[in-house]
């Protein structure tokens, strides 16, 4: 379809032509797209193909050429890194590798950024000490070089390792990017412990450092299923006409990362609509994997499937229907892109933005310039921490933030902690020790505004503009509800409103601070270790919970998933010891 001045605005394709192009002539269209687009239609082309799949890859060429308005536009990309290990020569080296795929060895990959291949390459070599020197320089030393000083290699290239020694070493790095990193991490253990029992004590605190190190990265991929073969995993979300596509890469049952991407539509579009219009642009220029999960239900996915199988040289299965590993996958994809596309459309307005817009919609004459949020935080009324933190038109102003240790009469008492911080705090202002912001925040509903308003008219600062914040009905990002002094309704701003944007952030700001502050008012009263208060977690599965991870911190920093690899861990004790150090109900 082409506008008056000739210039392609859409380009589609259909198995019946005269039903397609009839349906965008209706009297009635109920897709807004749809019916701007006819608008600017002043004529239409038509090219016959002898196939489906043949118009399927014009429709691409002809969307990658003239970047129609009306279709899903899409950049290309460049080529995926990967590792390269050249298996072929007797001390095998690995490297970075982008490109075609010619040379004897083995590749592991596509991995989603540079980043993570060089971040995989360095571990790799404190792990495992295998050598990443290009040949000519291997071939020509006389004596070790800083690789070897700083322990990153083992100096095949001087002799100092024998074939056979280095060879168990690639394998064992091999094995790493494989997956299989639980006889890794065992045997670790075993070297470890033999090493305490010899009092090598420097040499067992090497062996904990390496296997504190492996489980990073291994959580850092998230997930390992050996089973579960090459696949991609698509999630969509959409906020106020900005769309993110996050592509999950799924490679040897490995989560290797994941990629954002924008698609510019005009209208309103659905999530089959996006889908359908990014899976050929990103597709059908590359071979696919054998498998594609999608958010939504697509049309045209047996022709997809179709034209992905003919392009890659094997069977291409486009899947939206799944369960198990792939559900949870499909469930991370979709995290992404909601996550994505909140950044990308806070990312869009800047914070002088933002502070007007908040002074437009609290009626002030000119835009605010200091902004401070009051949070209480702390679990059963135990440690109670009140934060305090300020916002200037440069952002986050982190020297004049303030935590109050609160002590109200009776534990858990929100209202009275919040009282007793405010009047801790605004008696210095009244004092003229501190300046007075334009607004203040807390964080709640009408009765953290009462006493907000309360403490103030005490100290004759009545007159200063409170906003209370509370999570909404649904307690959904983007639903919460502001209660301003003398108004009995609250008031609702638009999902995209820079304004709640900046609320979001102080009112995200202020609750971090509060639990920042209680977690470490709470830890000096408790002297007994976090896991020794865990139900159903004895001093074995402790002690072989310490030795797989390192110490605490390394439990700590696991997920479910890593936890359920120790011996003796269920799922449900898994996610006991993940919740009691993660995610405790903190007010």
């Amino acid at each position: 379809m082409l506008n008056g001045k000739g210039k392609v605005i859409y380009v589609g394709k259909a198995g019946d032509l005269r039903k397609r192009v009839g349906s965008y002539f209706q009297r009635k269209q109920t897709d807004a797209k749809t019916a701007s687009m006819m608008l600017a239609v002043a004529d239409v082309e038509v090219t016959v193909t002898n196939t489906e799949i043949e118009a399927l890859i014009l429709e691409y060429n002809l969307i990658k050429e003239h970047r129609p308005r009306f279709n899903v536009t899409l950049r290309d990309d460049k080529s995926y890194p990967y590792i390269y290990i050249s298996t072929d020569h007797p001390f095998p080296r690995l490297r970075f590798h982008r490109g075609a795929r010619t040379g004897k060895g083995r590749y592991f990959g596509p991995y989603p950024s540079t980043g993570t291949v060089r971040k995989t390459l360095s571990e790799l070599q404190k792990l495992f000490q295998v050598r990443q020197c290009n040949d000519s320089f291997f071939r020509n030393r006389s004596r070790p070089c800083l690789q070897y000083q700083i322990k990153r290699c083992t100096a095949p290239c001087v002799g100092y390792v024998d074939e056979t020694t280095y060879r168990s070493d690639i394998d064992a790095a091999i094995g790493f990017l494989e997956g299989r990193n639980r006889n890794i991490v065992d045997m670790m253990v075993g070297r470890m412990e033999a090493a305490a029992a010899e009092q090598n004590y420097e040499q067992a605190a090497r062996y904990r450092d390496q296997i504190s190190r492996l489980k990073k990265v291994e959580a850092e991929q998230l997930i390992s299923r050996t089973n579960a073969g090459d696949l991609d995993v698509l999630g969509v979300a959409s906020s106020r006409g900005t769309h993110c596509v996050t592509l999950l890469f799924i490679r040897g049952g490995k989560v290797l990362g994941s990629r954002d991407f924008f698609p510019k539509i005009a209208g309103d579009a659905t999530e089959a609509q996006i889908l359908g219009g990014f899976l050929p642009q990103y597709y059908l220029n590359k071979s696919s994997p054998a498998e594609i999960i999608v958010d939504a239900e697509i049309d045209d996915t047996a022709l997809l499937q179709s034209g992905f199988s003919e392009r890659s040289g094997h069977n291409v299965v486009i899947k939206h229907r799944v369960r198990g590993d792939r559900l949870r996958w499909l469930q991370l994809a979709r995290t992404n892109a909601d996550q994505g596309v909140k950044l990308h459309v806070a990312s869009n307005a800047t914070i002088r933005n933002q502070f007007a817009a908040l002074g437009e919609f609290l009626g002030l004459d000119a835009p605010p310039a200091r902004l401070e949020c009051f949070d209480v935080s702390h679990t059963s009324g135990e440690a109670a921490v009140a934060s305090c933190v300020v916002f200037n038109q440069a952002g986050p102003f982190k020297s004049d933030y303030r935590r109050f240790n609160v002590t109200p009469a009776k534990g858990g008492d929100d209202y009275a902690a919040m009282r007793e911080a405010l009047r801790r705090r605004y008696a210095r202002i009244k004092k003229g020790e501190v300046p007075i912001p334009d607004v203040l925040f807390v964080d709640g509903g009408k009765g953290q505004l009462a006493e907000a308003i309360a403490v103030l008219d005490d100290l004759e600062l009545g007159w200063l503009q409170v906003v209370a914040i509370a999570k909404g009905t649904t307690r959904r990002p983007g639903m919460e509800q502001l209660f301003l002094a003398g108004s009995n309704t609250p008031s609702i701003l638009p999902q995209d409103s820079p304004a709640l944007h900046l609320i979001q952030q102080i009112r995200d700001e202020a609750h971090r601070f509060a639990i920042t502050g209680h977690r470490q008012r709470r830890a000096t009263t408790r002297r007994t270790s976090r896991l020794e208060q865990i139900p159903g977690l004895g001093p074995q599965r402790r002690r072989e919970l310490l030795k797989q991870f390192g110490g605490l911190q390394g439990v700590r920093g696991a997920g479910i998933d890593d936890l359920l690899k120790v011996r003796g861990i269920s799922r449900a004790l898994a996610e006991r010891i993940y919740n009691d150090l993660h995610l405790q109900d903190e007010s």
